[in-house]
């Protein structure tokens, strides 16, 4: 960013503030450093972590070989078989972190996109309005190093392995947080061992679907499609200083929170590409979840028994009780994960197999566009005669 007549640095006549800008300048559409400080920082809270118990990793290994099993045999898959490595949050924040890096990499390129020439004019006319987009634009790579990282350290504090969110990875591995799979059977009076195994036949089943390439390629695709179709708000930041309400609070602590909301710092809107988008990805993810769901119901009653269905409910309603970072990182991925959602999921594939049979469930979902359209999900009997078209 240089200095000088028609430069973007609205502090260039303030020495200290002009040379913060020259230092942020040339971080490319992230800041990757702060990424991973802010990852570490809200994972741990800046405490050190003990490393697991090799008592810990022993259990999980041998409980990964019996639900795998049972996964196997009711998906049919025939794949290689993933190591499952417990992770501490900090270890599992910088490993998700990494993995989502062309997602975050594809959302900052996104914003970073230059504004249109009328919604220049428009800031220029306004001073106030021109030096707070400037430093928006200025800042936007820490920014969203920070934001994104912070993201990824808070789901760290409660996630259970890495398809709580169902979004595909390249990593071969899967991991797993027994901290925080223990202290949810803790809380809901599970059975460690019990709870264990239920979050194993999750991973397992999320990685034996993700594991058919045409259908993780078509979702990922979806996914890639949405966080790269949000434009940049470059008047976010202004508009919400300009409402700020000092008059019963510290002003500085009314600016610490506009700031620290994530949707103001990513100038994040949603274009009118995601809302045609919108139901695409809504009706994938309802079969993506629907499918895993039942599968895992399956495995769970065979090697858990009688509780199976009571943690199903704990964790699934867990799942839908969304935190508001939480829901802003689904609506960053373009996720809706609600009730409804959900249910959908459920519908659909419980019409599926009445029509024909488990066996032939992820056959289908193995065929070439297999992933179900929004007038599909909610009508099985379509999808199944797309595939079988197609197939003839």
């Amino acid at each position: 960013m240089a200095d000088g007549p028609g430069s973007e640095n609205p502090f260039e006549n303030l020495p200290m503030f002009g040379d913060l800008a020259r230092a942020l300048s040339g971080q490319g559409p992230l800041n990757w450093d702060a990424a991973r400080q802010f990852a570490g920082l809200a994972a741990t809270g800046g405490a050190g972590e003990v490393n697991i118990d090799p008592a810990v990793r022993i259990k999980f290994g041998e409980l990964a070989q019996i639900a795998e099993l049972h996964v196997r045999d009711l998906t049919g898959f025939d794949g290689p078989s993933p190591d499952v490595v417990p992770v501490t949050a900090g270890a599992w924040a910088q490993r998700t972190l990494e993995a989502y890096r062309p997602l975050f990499t594809e959302l900052a390129t996104s914003l970073g996109q230059p504004i249109a020439p009328s919604d220049d004019d428009d800031l220029n006319a306004d001073p106030m309005m021109a030096m707070m987009a400037g430093l928006s634009r200025m800042m936007a790579p820490s920014m969203m190093g920070m934001a994104v990282g912070s993201m990824v350290g808070r789901m760290a504090t409660h996630a259970f392995g890495q398809y709580d969110l169902p979004i595909p990875r390249q990593d071969a591995n899967l991991t797993v947080l027994p901290g925080n799979i223990d202290r949810f059977a803790e809380e809901w009076s599970i059975t460690v061992d019990e709870m264990r195994m239920w979050v194993l036949a999750q991973e397992l089943t999320g990685h034996a679907l993700f594991s058919i390439a045409s259908l993780r390629e078509d979702f990922a695709s979806l996914v890639r499609r949405h966080v790269g179709a949000f434009r940049p708000d470059p008047e976010a930041i202004a508009e919400k200083l300009s409402t700020l309400d000092t008059d019963d609070a510290d002003p500085m602590q009314a600016m610490q929170q506009v700031l620290s909301d994530p949707a103001v710092l990513l100038g994040a809107v949603q274009s009118p590409e995601q809302r045609q988008l919108e139901p695409l990805l809504d009706a994938a993810a309802a079969a993506i979840i629907g499918y895993v769901d039942y599968m895992v119901d399956g495995v769970s009653v065979r090697v858990i028994g009688g509780d199976a269905l009571r943690i199903a409910e704990a964790v699934r309603r867990r799942r839908v009780d969304h935190s508001p970072e939480d829901l802003y990182t689904e609506r960053l991925l373009g996720l809706r994960l609600t009730h409804d959602q959900v249910q959908r999921g459920k519908n659909f594939v419980a019409g599926v197999v009445d029509r024909v049979g488990e066996a032939r469930l992820t056959v289908l979902l193995a065929r070439p566009n297999a992933l179900p359209t929004p007038a599909e999900i909610d009508a099985p009997g379509l999808w199944v005669a797309r595939l079988d078209l197609a197939a003839d």
